[in-house]
């Protein structure tokens, strides 16, 4: 069992990576005012939701002591990024606040990860 939620662990990783990845390559473009959601950014989001709800699961089917607040603050984080991201996806240029929005949130869900114990 802790092969595969270490296994599940990785690939939630590889979500946040790509999420914060691809709002890391439009900072510049931000400052130009031409920042848009790049499609790294949802398929991270949607990647980090896919493997939490599976390492809840696992977790749990484990019988492993989980924060449920914790879990359900991130997963609201969550939704919030992937309503911005999935709204503004089919935009040309999106506003800088959206972008700086899915950013900050995103780095607050990693230290709520993180921090929260």
């Amino acid at each position: 069992m802790d092969v595969l939620i270490n296994f599940f662990v990785g690939l939630h990783i590889i979500g946040i990576a790509a999420l914060l990845g691809g709002f890391l390559t439009q900072m510049t473009a931000m400052r130009n005012g031409e920042a848009r959601i790049v499609p790294a950014m949802l398929h991270g989001a949607w990647t980090m939701l896919a493997t939490g709800l599976v390492l809840v699961g696992l977790n749990q089917a484990g019988h492993h002591q989980l924060s449920t607040i914790k879990i359900g603050i991130k997963a609201a984080i969550l939704v919030v990024i992937l309503g911005l991201a999935y709204v503004k996806r089919d935009e040309e240029t999106v506003e800088t606040g959206v972008v700086a929005a899915i950013g900050g949130l995103t780095a607050a869900n990693i230290f709520i990860a993180v921090l929260w114990t």
